[in-house]
């Protein structure tokens, strides 16, 4: 053999030999915002609302519009975000107890424990885990570091004129404080800001950042308000009788609550500024998510970091006749879900239902890490590539035991533990206003959904509190108290 062939031989399996460097692991920003429901611009909630930087973020990404948490409420919520496990699953129904009490789910490994698993630096500031449900003593193990997590500040006397027996503190909207910087989200922002700067560099990172507004107290600078001019605030749309054609277990789901009723917020002519201070809340947590997406970019991660970001369930302003969230109605359940980064296919607006349980398997999916056979959701990852790819599985929310809804891009079927139920074609009434459960002609369509009601309906969790409604042996107890058969939906009693 001639020599220069010796040599170009020699030369070819010298590179076929060298070990393939594949792209580094991706970062994970991940941005969770609370009580938020879908008054984004980009998913057209409310007609008003100005939320530049998300929008500009849902432009650049994939942005599921019909998206849905898998409970109207922060801890169970939250809870099967992060564990892959639906309600029914955990029996985490209520405010508590936190997940670590419940006995199948002490060693269960999370979201972010996979992650460090896998080699990640995590880090989570402001409130990702419903506050208090894991104590600061038990936080070993669950992020590699917990950064601050500073609640909403209050002002010394309420702003709302809200006479109410028994008002709870968290009850109250208007302009507060006079500087951005004093906001719980601002802090919040600091901290993954500073954390951008100073993450590790040898390793992949996963940060959590939960924003707190536009929770109540819906507080923001007069900046925010000025946004909306309050005789120009456009009210949401409500009809006088939406109750009426409802199945009475439909009222157990949200028997009493802090949140007042839109008769309160009527008679007191508060309901026009709650609509106004959750708008102006809204803005600023947006202008908080751009001050940490400004920072991603400036720290040259940009490009190598999936971001996602949730809110943890919706909120009525008024709709069916209520405030707060604690039901099965598109209000409640309809939520952000923004995901882009590398993998992430830009501009996309995709109506496939999606649930907020499928976080957890679409980020393994997206590092390249195994599945997980016991998650619950489902990779999302031909949707990110693909809007228009076929999605068979519909969304799923739950409240308390036995109390499902299920959420296809035409359809939302609610069925509760006494068997009772509503059904409402999305396409034709985005408001729910008409319930076709009684429609004979609804019959298959009732069929069809009804049969991906969960299998598991755990009892709720030992030390299961607040917001807790049970049907054992036909009875429904709301909090420990009985509701008798005659008992009328409460109002709300104002102290004359």
């Amino acid at each position: 053999m001639r020599p220069f062939l010796c040599s170009t031989f020699a030369i070819l399996a010298s590179v076929l030999l060298q070990p393939v460097h594949s792209a580094p692991p991706p970062n994970v920003l991940m941005i969770a915002i609370d009580d938020q429901n879908d008054w984004l611009g980009s998913l057209g909630g409310h007609p008003q609302v100005k939320t530049p930087h998300l929008d500009a973020l849902a432009a650049r990404g994939t942005n599921f519009t019909t998206a849905h948490c898998q409970a109207p409420l922060c801890n169970p919520s939250r809870t099967s975000l992060l564990t892959g496990l639906r309600p029914g699953t955990t029996g985490v129904y209520g405010l508590q107890p936190g997940f670590r009490q419940v006995e199948s789910l002490k060693h269960h490994i999370t979201l972010p424990q996979a992650f460090m698993r896998a080699g990640y630096y995590t880090y989570s500031c402001g409130k990702i885990y419903h506050d208090g449900s894991i104590k600061p003593k038990d936080r070993t193990g669950e992020f590699t570091e917990f950064g601050p997590a500073p609640a909403i500040p209050k002002p010394e006397q309420p702003i709302a004129n809200l006479p109410i027996v028994g008002r709870h503190p968290a009850m109250d909207w208007g302009v507060f404080p006079e500087r951005d910087e004093d906001q719980a989200d601002w802090k919040i922002a600091d901290a993954a800001i500073e954390k951008l700067k100073t993450v590790p560099r040898d390793r992949p990172w996963l940060i959590a950042t939960g924003f707190r507004l536009p929770h109540v107290p819906c507080f923001a600078s007069k900046a925010w308000f000025d946004l909306y001019p309050t005789a120009d605030v456009k009210l949401p749309l409500v009809k006088a009788d939406d109750r009426d054609d409802l199945p009475r277990f439909a009222g157990y789901l949200h028997w009493k609550l802090p949140e007042p009723r839109l008769k309160t917020l009527q008679d007191l002519e508060e309901w026009r500024p709650l609509v106004r201070a959750y708008l102006a809340s809204i803005s600023f947590m947006d202008s908080q998510v751009g001050r940490v997406l400004e920072a991603l970019q400036a720290s040259g991660q940009l490009d190598n970091t999936i971001i996602v970001v949730w809110g943890d369930h919706g909120w009525h302003l008024g709709e069916k006749g209520i405030t707060g969230k604690n039901t099965l109605w598109e209000r409640s359940t309809r939520v952000p879900f923004i995901w882009a980064g590398p993998g992430i296919t830009r501009g996309q607006r995709c109506s496939r239902p999606a649930e907020l349980l499928d976080t957890f398997p679409t980020l393994l999916d997206l590092a390249g890490l195994p599945a997980r056979p016991d998650l619950e959701g489902h990779s999302l990852v031909p949707q990110l590539k693909d809007a228009r790819a076929p999605r068979e599985f519909p969304a799923i929310t739950t409240h308390n035991q036995n109390n499902h809804t299920i959420r296809t891009e035409q359809w939302r079927y609610i069925r509760y533990a006494d068997g009772s139920e509503e059904l409402y074609d999305e396409t034709t009434d985005p408001n729910e206003w008409t319930n076709l459960a009684h429609d004979p002609g609804r019959a298959a369509v009732k069929q069809e959904l009804a049969r991906w009601l969960p299998k598991n309906n755990a009892h709720a969790a030992p030390g299961s509190a607040s917001r807790v409604l049970t049907y054992d042996n036909g009875k429904p107890v709301w909090e420990d108290e009985a509701i008798e058969p005659d008992d009328d939906f409460p109002l709300d009693v104002l102290i004359k």
